[in-house]
């Protein structure tokens, strides 16, 4: 029984009559919600849409028998190690991975942070077992610790989000740029769709005959570069020629009073929005109310273009990240230097004039899922997991 293989809850038990040929160890998908968690979702989705005969066992560091995973199958089975105390919990995973890989020796390990990579090379270097490493974004772009650097050499490969991701990773840790794979975010076209602004939300935050920017970011005092303070600093010039725009921000953090004065300083309080926190099942409703997202950020990709784009809705990103991959360098829309409030109101403004092809909702959001559907991501994994 598998249960007498990693020790867990018998939920996650069954008869290993098949070899696995892959395994996952991630630290968290399901107990929090974040950029990471839900690309590791899409990936899931179209693991099992790729209709392999492969087996695969994922092992979960933080996450428990509780939660609500709807990627449970008889080809996808998961393992959870949540404990009160972190430590036990990671000494209770390597124990079960390692007398997993011992018993099963599977094709391939797919390490799904870097925080795991010393755990995983360390696992499967003596079992001749190949592993690749899974990044993101910031968590590589600085020096990382020796053992991580090693870790990562001796990866088989290494799969990344973003052209900008894999050369800062690279540049800062010696990285063989040949070893690094492409597997960029997805978009659910069927999900993210352009539709009518709903009456009952212009109501609800003053948009009546508004020109409406969004922005839907963490306003966390630590993330400042996602760029909410350079577009209310953009806000008096574009106000000049568009008096009637309006600036809805989403999304909540302990930077909101600071940004909440800034606009007051500049006399821009009644056209700055603070929505809060918008569940994700609401956040399409709130994307048509815009007529431009805009934040000109340092993104590792920034999904949140690409759900924009899908809803019809043109961009602006920072002109310094990885957002150059789902705006396609540029032609699917603005992209300036990321902290430069005239910058911002320029493009805004362009934007807002809608003379551009890259305000036609239609064909951006034919381009961005042509590029980024999830047809386009299920092949690019199956080529990767096939390579």
């Amino acid at each position: 029984m598998l249960s007498d293989v990693v020790g867990q809850n018998p939920k996650t038990s069954h008869k290993i009559n098949i070899k696995t040929n892959h395994v996952f160890a991630f630290i968290e998908i399901f107990a929090c919600e974040g950029g990471i968690q839900s690309y590791v979702k899409d990936i899931f989705q179209a693991y099992l849409e790729l209709n392999t005969s492969d087996k695969t066992e994922v092992f979960v560091l933080r996450d428990s028998p509780d939660c609500s995973n709807p990627f449970e199958s008889d080809s996808l089975k998961f393992h959870y190690f949540k404990n009160q105390s972190p430590q036990i919990g990671r000494i209770n995973m390597a124990g079960a991975l390692l007398k997993f890989l011992w018993q099963q020796r599977p094709k391939h390990v797919f390490c799904g942070h870097i925080k795991l990579a010393v755990l995983i090379q360390t696992l499967c270097q003596p079992l001749g077992i190949p592993y690749t490493v899974l990044t993101y974004g910031k968590e590589v772009w600085e020096p990382l610790r020796n053992q991580e650097r090693r870790a990562l050499a001796a990866a088989s490969e290494i799969w990344t989000i973003s052209r900008y991701s894999r050369d800062r990773a690279c540049a800062a840790n010696g990285i063989d740029p040949s070893k690094v794979k492409m597997l960029p975010c997805a978009i659910d076209g069927d999900k993210f769709t352009p539709g009518t602004k709903r009456p009952e939300l212009v109501e609800k935050y003053g948009l009546t005959n508004a020109k409406v920017l969004m922005t839907v970011a963490r306003l966390w005092s630590g993330d400042i570069y996602k760029g909410v303070d350079v577009t209310i600093r953009a806000l008096p010039k574009i106000a000049q020629v568009f008096p009637e725009v309006k600036y809805l921000v989403i999304g909540r953090g302990d930077d909101q009073p600071r940004l909440a004065q800034l606009a007051k300083d500049l006399g821009m309080s009644d056209r700055v929005v603070f929505a809060g926190f918008v569940p994700t099942e609401d956040l399409i409703s709130h994307y048509r109310l815009a007529d431009a997202y805009i934040m000109p950020s340092q993104e590792g990709f920034g999904i949140v273009y690409l759900e924009a784009m899908a809803c019809g809705v043109p961009v602006l990103s920072g002109d310094a990240d990885g957002s150059a991959d789902p705006l396609q360098d540029g032609k699917l829309g603005w992209r300036v230097p990321h902290r430069d409030a005239d910058a911002v109101a320029t493009a805004c403004i362009e934007i807002l004039h809608g003379n551009d092809q890259r305000c036609d909702g239609k064909w951006l959001r034919e381009q961005a899922i042509a590029h980024f559907g999830i047809t386009a991501f299920r092949q690019q994994l199956l080529s990767l997991i096939k390579s």
